[in-house]
């Protein structure tokens, strides 16, 4: 009997331990063959998803994906997370600063872009935990959406897109940064919430939630079409992510959760999150989201 020949998909993901196997080859299907992008940061290639649909299988940033399927993008969701995180520790202040995350009325708080997923989730703890008041803070943006179409909300203004966050922050040009990484380490510059990891642990203590930075979509018509390859698809995912020697199965909280039950009660926030930032326009159902794919897995 011949055997059938594997089906083709273009994909784009990041290189991390868990996509390598994938990436390298190492782990191969009978039934399923992912051509990948030549691209090591997913961040770099989103533009090429959400504007060119350039790929079937892609690495997106949560906040990225639902402003996407608003724009009609033809992408489902898989519910595997590639990378989560706490980010109570991802805004940054002055070490003279007076004020606390309770005080950011009238603030100058600068970020690379006001769609950028680490500060959908940093304004939306600000506001659930201290209260903060999104238009009474004056938000500074570098840079616009990967989604093209998308209209930044009245309270947000541009930076210089060549500008340093951080320096702006040291010379006082800004009140507040937010920033998931690539600061200098300095002396200078502390988080605004005091002890930010145990803020972090708390929290996830009461609400049992890891926020999601980055997961994986399907092209539509791909999953409408072979429920199979959505099967296919997440089974790599699955071992590849085992694969990986850094995956710790049983560490807890798992940064990195996968399964529809697993992933709710983040992806509900962060649905929540963006419509009352008004980076979507109405909250969307997980199955929305999810379409065939979850069919396909059931």
């Amino acid at each position: 009997m011949d055997t059938p020949a594997r089906t083709r998909l273009s994909a784009m993901m990041g290189t991390y331990g868990k996509t390598r196997p994938l990436k390298d080859g190492t782990l191969q299907s009978p039934l399923l063959e992912l051509a990948f992008a030549p691209v090591d940061t997913a961040q770099k290639a989103f533009k090429d998803v959400v504007r060119r649909e350039q790929y079937d299988v892609s690495e997106l940033a949560i906040i990225t994906y639902l402003q996407a399927f608003e724009a009609g993008k033809p992408y489902l969701l898989l519910p595997f997370v590639m990378n989560g995180n706490f980010h109570h520790g991802s805004v940054w202040c002055r070490d003279d600063a007076t004020f606390g995350p309770t005080d950011l009325a009238g603030k100058r708080v600068a970020m690379r872009a006001y769609t950028q997923t680490t500060p959908t989730w940093v304004r939306g703890l600000l506001a659930d935990e201290y209260g903060m008041r999104l238009e009474e803070v004056r938000w500074l943006s570098q840079e616009g959406a990967h989604v093209e179409g998308y209209d930044e909300p009245p309270w947000v203004s541009r930076l210089d897109p060549g500008t340093d966050l951080e320096t702006l922050l040291r010379t006082g040009e800004v009140d507040a940064i937010i920033a998931g990484g690539g600061l200098s380490k300095e002396p200078g510059i502390r988080p605004l919430l005091d002890a930010p990891a145990d803020a972090a642990a708390r929290w996830y203590a009461r609400t049992g939630i890891v926020p999601i930075n980055h997961v994986v979509t399907i092209r539509q018509s791909v999953a409408d079409g072979r429920p199979d390859l959505v099967r296919e698809l997440y089974g790599l995912l699955l071992e590849s992510r085992t694969r990986d020697t850094a995956y710790v199965p049983a560490q807890q909280p798992d940064l990195q959760p996968t399964g529809f039950e697993a992933l709710a009660p983040a992806l509900t926030l962060a649905v929540r999150y963006a419509y009352e930032q008004r980076l979507i326009k109405r909250m969307f159902s997980l199955g929305e989201l999810y379409g065939s794919v979850r069919g396909a897995l059931a």
